[in-house]
């Protein structure tokens, strides 16, 4: 008889380092997003060509190559590094270049009157931005935020393609010694969803703090 308690207690183990993944994964993308975009938006060129070259390329390549790269192909240049320190890397950098986008036109979607505003009370770039438009621009970028934390969440299963423990690793592995497919991949498909759930009413949330106040501002 099978044993599934101890089968799905494997990758409810392995639902924690997808958790791990997705928390990881989004606090380096949110960091990368804010810096690539607002260097898209800097007034000095050089940090525009940078932030767009990052952007571009990792828009244009595959996430699954990005992955091989990190991990495989780094060593050889002297960065090794662990099988989720080089998850965390690529879908980091993966997901914030579209963050990044997300913020780039947010902030352009502020109202210009806002910037002259700023202008004729003499606040400098960085107050201005603190301040003024960046307070305005967070709220817009929440949705499609919350849109790349579920995307990046998705696509923690190509760590399974290093050999991480994340959930669709285990459900291959309990797949293998049980030979039942759907037990094992009905479970992990509930667990992404309900991660999701969550991921979308977390970011609901906390997108209605951050509006609060802001009515009739624009």
């Amino acid at each position: 008889m099978v044993d599934w308690f101890g089968y799905l207690t494997l990758i409810f183990q392995g639902a924690l380092v997808t958790v791990k993944l997705t928390a990881m994964g989004s606090a380096l993308a949110l960091v990368v997003a804010f810096t690539a975009g607002l260097g898209r938006v800097a007034p000095y060129w050089p940090l525009r060509w940078l932030a767009t070259i990052y952007i571009e390329f990792f828009r244009g390549t595959s996430i699954f190559v990005q992955l091989f790269w990190v991990y495989f192909v780094l060593p050889f240049a002297g960065v090794t590094l662990t099988p989720l320190q080089a998850g965390v890397m690529a879908l980091g950098l993966n997901v914030g270049a579209y963050g990044a986008e997300v913020v780039r036109g947010a902030i352009l979607s502020v109202p210009r009157d806002q910037y002259e505003a700023c202008i004729a009370v003499n606040l400098t770039r960085f107050q201005r931005m603190r301040h003024i438009i960046l307070p305005q621009a967070l709220p817009l970028m929440m949705p499609t935020f919350g849109n790349n934390v579920i995307e990046l969440l998705k696509a923690t299963a190509i760590v399974s393609l290093i050999s991480l423990s994340d959930m669709t690793f285990q459900a291959q592995v309990v797949r293998a010694q049980t030979g039942s497919t759907l037990v094992p991949f009905v479970t992990i498909l509930v667990l992404y969803f309900a991660m999701a759930l969550l991921i979308s009413a977390g970011m609901r949330a906390l997108e209605r703090r951050l509006t609060r106040g802001l009515d009739g501002v624009r």
